[in-house]
């Protein structure tokens, strides 16, 4: 009986640390801090523009680093 009681518990752990990530939407009035210029991975725009040159010399790779618009013809 030891170790099914053990295993129940484990299981109700498990359970608990699942149901207990995090589930909220952000609100509105939160996504400007999310949109921040300190939240940008790279944000000297000189050593990007330095790294999109070398990127399309050698590697003969160009764009891919943003998003023109989305699926509907609008852009």
């Amino acid at each position: 009986m030891g170790s099914q009681s053990f295993f129940r518990a484990l299981v109700v752990v498990v359970v608990l640390a699942a149901t207990a990530c995090g589930r909220t939407a952000v609100r509105a009035s939160e996504k400007e801090f999310l949109a921040d210029q300190v939240m940008m991975f790279a944000n000297d725009p000189h050593e990007t523009s330095s790294d999109d040159h070398i990127m399309s010399n050698r590697e003969g790779a160009a764009g891919g680093h943003g998003a023109g618009g989305g699926g509907c013809g609008c852009n």
